[in-house]
């Protein structure tokens, strides 16, 4: 299919969707797995959109915040400029029919979120932010005329000459199918999938940095995965999410027999991400049990206060109101990705990304609460703006052999990347995954794109020799004098590999 005078957006989650929409009237192609709304990240989004608008906030304190859960590595410029275009963000997403909260004066409610100085997370039907912001985006999408959303189809391979894309390979099901652009936008989400416990769909494992790491992209900060503290612990796969905003209402975190585990501790349970996931880590790892406590500080109002979460947790057989909620640690957001500028260009000509899969450098080796959904709106504009400014560049015809496309299967790297890759690293363990992965890297099978990214997660973490936000090693235990990013390419990362398990060469 020629599509030369179209943008090729590959994925149909907030970042994709709000790309899309800011780059009309230019014609775009979405390229959606699922059909829209069902199994992005950004559906399963509790807490809400970052932005300071309370009285009492502003640009600078919002910043400050996301430094410091940064942890010394994320880009300070990017942050503000992003982070100064949350207002006018929460505006556009209003106007795009986002029914955001409001008291009975009729002004927006802000909740409060761990490592937040301020109450400034704007959310929508208490805790469905993600679920109620998707519905008014995927509405307006398909009354777009300019935007065509294909769904039921999964980009496989890009093609690219002379470090410039010219089109995509896409596996449909009629079989594969070549988009011929030179305009081309991963917004693919996460790497959750890669994990046996994990808050994104099962279908995120990293297609997106499979994509453009194939493509000789750089990728930046892989290492930098984190885990929530507090998801749901069941049999269900993804794990459902209990959201930070729970803990912000006062919610305790306790062990089997009742106790306070985070109480003295800095932050208690609203410490950045990282802290408490190596907390509740520590104790099942001890033996013990895990619960959020939110009878004393919510108790009654749970239900209306949480709908969704209290309709999962009752599916489980907990009720939130009079009960304590199981919890584990589970893979939930990638600081790191594709690495692009803050337009969302790649090392790539004619490659853009953005959202969870792109790495801007807002969020440095621990996200925020709630910057997420905001980067994924406000970089999809600054990504359109970036797309619409540059011309297309007449090529000579696209040919590309269209063989049949082996389905992707994660599978066999989430037992991996659990056991060496996850809450806690240590050298040992890292250079064994980085073997095994290596071999299924190279197999050319069902899991080697999964098996890509995560060989590329762990050459990271094993370079990176220090602990440092969600990156924890037990024998790097103190974070290095000087905090310094991560950047990575395929080819570098196989080279590594080998280097480390010479007995797996050929």
């Amino acid at each position: 299919m020629d599509a030369t005078g179209a943008c090729i957006i590959v994925g149909g989650g907030l970042a994709g969707l709000s790309t899309a929409l800011a780059l009309a009237p230019m014609p775009a192609i979405v390229l959606s797995k699922a059909p829209l709304g069902l199994e992005a990240s950004s559906v399963l989004a509790q807490g809400g959109v970052a932005a300071s608008l309370g009285p009492d906030d502003d640009v600078a304190l919002h910043l400050a915040d996301t430094l410091k859960a940064g942890d010394g590595l994320c880009d300070a410029a990017v942050a503000h400029s992003i982070l100064s275009a949350a207002p006018a963000a929460i505006e556009e997403l209003i106007r795009y029919g986002a029914p955001f909260d409001r008291d009975a004066e009729g002004r927006l409610v802000l909740g409060l979120e761990a490592a937040h100085s301020r109450r400034r997370i704007v959310h929508a039907g208490g805790d469905s932010s993600g679920r109620e912001i998707m519905r008014a985006l995927v509405e307006r999408v398909r009354n777009t005329p300019t935007i065509t959303v294909i769904e039921g189809i999964s980009a496989h391979r890009l093609i690219v000459e002379d470090n410039a894309v010219t089109g995509v390979v896409a596996e449909a099901e009629t079989g594969p199918v070549l988009f011929a652009s030179n305009h081309i936008v991963i917004a693919t989400g996460g790497v959750g999938g890669l994990y046996q416990y994990g808050t994104n769909p099962a279908g995120s494992f990293g297609q997106g940095l499979a994509l453009a790491a194939r493509a000789g992209a750089v990728m930046a900060d892989l290492e930098f995965v984190q885990f929530h503290p507090t998801a749901l612990d069941s049999d269900s796969f993804p794990l459902k999410l209990i959201s930070e905003t729970v803990r912000g209402e006062g919610a305790i975190l306790i062990d089997e027999t009742g106790r306070r585990f985070m109480a003295g501790k800095p932050g208690a349970e609203l410490a950045p991400r990282d802290i408490v996931a190596r907390a509740v880590f520590a104790q099942l790892a001890a033996g013990h049990r895990v619960f959020l406590d939110a009878r004393e500080a919510v108790g009654a109002g749970f239900a209306q206060r949480f709908p969704a979460i209290t309709s999962f947790c009752q599916a489980a057989g907990v009720d939130p109101a009079t009960q304590p909620i199981p919890i584990r640690p589970a893979a939930h957001y990638h600081m790191g990705g594709v690495k692009v500028d803050l337009m969302g260009r790649t090392s790539v000509e004619g490659l853009w990304a953005c959202g969870e899969a792109a790495c801007t450098g807002l969020h440095g080796a621990n996200r925020l609460a709630s910057n997420s959904l905001l980067e994924a709106v406000v970089c999809g504009g600054f990504v359109a703006e970036s797309v619409a400014s540059t011309s297309p560049v007449r090529r000579r015809k696209v040919h590309c052999d269209l063989q049949p496309i082996v389905p992707d299967d994660p599978a066999p790297v989430r037992q991996i990347m659990t056991r060496a890759v996850g809450v806690l690293r240590d050298g040992e363990g890292l250079r064994e995954a980085v073997g095994t992965l290596f071999a299924l890297a190279r197999d050319h099978r069902a899991a080697s794109d999964a098996a890509i990214v995560g060989l590329m997660i762990a050459v990271a973490a094993l370079r990176r020799n220090e602990s440092r936000g969600a990156h924890a090693r037990t024998d790097f235990p103190c974070p290095a004098a000087t905090p310094q990013r991560s950047t990575l390419q395929l080819e570098e990362a196989m080279r590594a590999a080998q280097a480390l398990v010479p007995e797996l060469v050929d």
